[in-house]
């Protein structure tokens, strides 16, 4: 009795959930010759996010299409992740990603720039929630190494805040010079 109770209870709590939105990445056919001819499979990549800072990716794989879409966007939710945003609209610092061949470089960047970045990049700003970036992919032009690249460094990226907490130190000091260290740097 009690399994069934928990299972509704996870149940309930999936469908409270936020509503994430989904981005169809890329779809790839596959055939497999058999004896009595071809056997085609199909593999997609999806991002999902909630706009608001949290993003995630997933590969699923199947007969059909829409099995294979609803697989990977099942995989994507689990593997999400949180970014800190600055002003929930761009990064807090540039940074870069690596994943294989797969190399990006992503900037933070004034307001009403927009997203400047490639194919599988751009889907996974606009599922974060990034309004304003500047980012180049160099290497490989591959949408899953790409993505991955770009998820590296969207790990790597640390809020004023992450940064003063780790120091021990206030975020008003991370942000601003001190008076001492100005004056050293003019003399």
């Amino acid at each position: 009795m009690a399994r069934d109770d928990n299972r509704r209870d996870r149940r309930d709590r999936e469908e409270a959930t936020p509503e994430f939105a989904d981005r169809l990445v890329a779809i790839n056919r596959v055939s497999k010759t058999v004896k009595g001819g071809k056997r085609f499979g199909f593999a997609a990549l999806v991002v999902v996010g909630d706009q608001k800072g949290r993003v995630g990716f997933g590969k699923g794989k199947a007969k059909e299409v829409p099995e294979a879409i609803r697989k990977a966007t099942e995989q994507a939710k689990r593997q999400m992740f949180r970014v800190a945003l600055r002003d929930g609209r761009t990064l807090h610092h540039d940074m870069e990603g690596r994943h294989g061949a797969g190399k990006v470089v992503m900037r933070a960047a004034p307001e009403g720039t927009g997203i400047i970045a490639g194919g599988p990049m751009r889907a996974v700003f606009e599922m974060l929630g990034l309004k304003d970036v500047v980012s180049k992919s160099l290497g490989s032009t591959n949408p899953y190494n790409m993505i991955r690249a770009t998820i590296d460094g969207l790990k790597k990226e640390q809020s004023p805040r992450q940064v003063a907490q780790r120091r021990g130190k206030k975020v008003a000091e991370i942000l601003n010079k001190p008076v001492e260290a100005a004056e050293a740097v003019d003399a």
